[in-house]
């Protein structure tokens, strides 16, 4: 009793704090963890008007399925490129951008930048996929009106299957490594000036300071974002992939996220046990790649997540 006291005492004591604390998990619990009740469909023959509960149990009957099916193999190579792309190309942007706005000492360039490179991240992604078309069009297109300025004929960028990871990883860079940067751009401004100080007086010159003083200071931020980034490397997204996606180039812009869409929604079964499995069989690769990533950076480098 006298425990229950104590503990009574000590949320009255923080009530503000605790009450705040309440919507975040309640999210969490809500819309997060209660949708797990629903994966369990992945395993099941999924019938609506019997509900879940109600549905039959196959095991893992859809996991197998996806595994034999045609479209496997090509699904998972697309995803796989396209999510190990981004991350290699994409990562490094905003700490490249950080490290050099870091350095600039102009104010009013800096802020330019600045606000040109945050700019396009609050462009939604149907506006910026459309901009994206109009840019690259084969007749209206201001990158073939240049193309075709040099004397070269103009080229029809989405109906090029093996362009269209490119188009994707550099215009997500393009819209996003603005704001990315931001987190990095927070990091060095915990750094002492001390240490450049005394860097400089020893003779070092930018390069040495940014690849001594700056890259280890924010060492741990890079350790964890790149944790993070392993952890939804399969999830590359439905929404742009999708409208970016035409006849022409679907054999390299099929991913697992719009394969998804079309056998659960569009498909003439509507298989949304089918579905599940595969979105299911993402989710599992992930949680994989996140803890055998968090488990490297605690060997090497003492930084992890948990």
């Amino acid at each position: 009793m006298q425990r229950w006291r104590s503990h009574y005492r000590r949320f009255m004591k923080s009530r503000q704090l605790m009450l705040l604390f309440l919507l975040p998990l309640a999210y969490i619990l809500i819309f997060q963890y209660y949708p797990m009740y629903g994966a369990q469909i992945a395993f099941k023959n999924f019938i609506p008007v019997k509900g879940i509960a109600g549905s039959e149990w196959v095991g893992l009957k859809h996991v197998l399925r996806f595994f034999g099916s045609y479209d496997f193999w090509k699904v998972l190579k697309n995803t796989i490129g396209l999510a190990v792309y981004q991350l290699v190309v994409g990562f490094p942007v905003p700490i490249i951008l950080a490290l050099a706005l870091n350095y600039v000492r102009h104010a009013k360039f800096k802020k330019t930048v600045q606000l040109v490179t945050y700019a396009p991240h609050f462009i939604s992604t149907v506006v910026m996929v459309g901009m994206l078309l109009q840019f690259l069009d084969p007749r209206t297109g201001l990158i073939n009106h240049f193309v075709k300025f040099l004397g070269y004929e103009p080229i029809h960028f989405m109906a090029r299957p093996e362009l269209f990871q490119t188009i994707y990883v550099f215009s997500d860079i393009w819209q996003n490594a603005g704001w990315g940067c931001i987190i990095y751009l927070a990091a060095l401004a915990g750094v002492s000036p001390t240490l450049h100080e005394a860097a400089v007086v020893d003779g070092a010159n930018k390069w040495h300071r940014i690849w001594h003083i700056d890259l280890p200071s924010i060492m741990p931020v890079m350790t964890i974002l790149l944790i993070l980034s392993m952890g939804n490397l399969m999830q590359t997204g439905f929404e742009k992939v999708y409208l970016m996606q035409n006849p022409v180039n679907v054999l390299a812009s099929e991913v697992i996220d719009t394969y998804v869409y079309k056998i659960g929604l569009i498909s003439d079964g509507l298989n949304f046990s089918y579905a599940a499995a595969i979105g299911l069989f993402k989710s599992v690769i992930n949680m994989i790649l996140l803890i055998a990533v968090n488990q490297l950076a605690r060997v090497v480098g003492k930084e992890s997540l948990w």
